[in-house]
């Protein structure tokens, strides 16, 4: 099969495309012939300092496209099924095999490529919002990162959740098609007094009652500084790539909390399995959207890694074998 692979951690430039052998279905597995890679920010992380699990080492966690092959012990799953998966690496790939138990089925008729794209930025916005977030009807959350895959996400399930919307990017145009997906309030935290902006759109200047942070570092800090009494701020990820240390002596002050949040920590679990089919079911029924920016062939995914780099595209960066 073609790859895009990499022999050493560093820039986009270490991709190469090249023919690799196909991967082996073991016990508990499903082979895919890839339709469509969702490029995950986690994607970039690992191929920049990642662990190589194999030489020359295919990284990606996401894709979706038809079942080829299924492990003898695999009795849910059947070769022609249209399906969206993740597992630790392999998707930018022509051939992705996977555990069937970390497969969700698409619908016929469906967009495969929105398909795609939805276990990971969806479920982990759920998860934030509502699992640990704990997000209630009229309450006021602020999504930091908002034109991301995960900020993209979490807007709508918001909006859907009748809460108050504010979502941050490094620019207010990135954010101007999320107006539509239910976003109310756009602020550049590219600009100084960001914080005072949001805590001035908060009811009464009191502060939100919720923030999802996939920034991290210093922007952390400043999320929890943007949070009323009894505020709750979930950290998911490091998009910001700061290693700033979290001053967590602040939470008291305001009897606010802050909860990790990892999506693949409960990825297998019944309730993280059906909530993410009923995402899928959701995006091809037209319920939710899934913006793609751009779509680039599997042969240029140096490039589209690159681009999401870049903090230019507004939603997810799709490759295409």
């Amino acid at each position: 099969m073609q790859a895009a692979v990499y022999y050493r951690n560093g820039p986009p430039g270490v991709l190469q495309y090249e023919e690799v052998p196909d991967p082996d279905v073991g016990p508990g597995m499903v082979l895919i012939r890839v339709e469509a890679v969702s490029v995950e920010g986690g994607d970039t992380l690992n191929r920049l300092g990642g662990p190589l699990l194999s030489q020359p080492h295919v990284v990606g966690y996401q894709a979706a496209g038809t079942i080829v092959a299924v492990a003898d012990d695999v009795t849910d799953r059947a070769v022609g099924d249209r399906v969206v998966a993740t597992t630790g690496h392999g998707s930018h790939a022509e051939l992705f095999a996977v555990p069937a138990r970390t497969t969700w089925t698409v619908p016929e008729g469906a967009d495969i490529v929105a398909a795609a794209c939805v276990p990971v930025a969806f479920g982990t916005a759920h998860d934030c919002l509502f699992e640990f977030g704990r997000l209630r009807e009229r309450e006021t959350v602020l999504i930091q990162a908002g034109a991301g895959g995960v900020g993209v996400a979490a807007i709508q399930l918001a909006e859907r959740a009748g809460a108050r919307v504010i979502a941050t990017a490094s620019s207010l145009a990135r954010l101007e098609p999320l107006a539509e997906l239910g976003l109310d309030h756009a602020v550049d935290y590219s600009r100084k007094g960001w914080v005072e902006e949001v805590r001035a759109l908060s009811d009464g200047g009191r502060g939100v009652d919720l923030v999802v942070d996939s920034v991290g570092g210093a922007t952390l800090q400043k999320s929890v500084a943007c949070l009323g009494r009894r505020g709750r701020a979930i950290t998911v990820g490091n998009a910001g790539r700061d290693l700033t240390p979290f001053n967590a002596g602040v939470l008291g002050l305001q009897n606010q909390s802050l909860t990790g949040v990892y999506l693949g920590g409960e990825i297998t679990t019944p309730r993280v399995r059906a909530m993410v089919q009923e995402l899928v079911d959701d995006v091809a029924a037209g319920r939710l959207t899934v913006l793609v920016d751009r779509t680039f062939p599997l042969s240029a995914a140096a490039a589209a890694h690159e681009y999401i780099e870049s903090r230019r595209a507004v939603g997810r960066v799709v490759l295409i074998p």
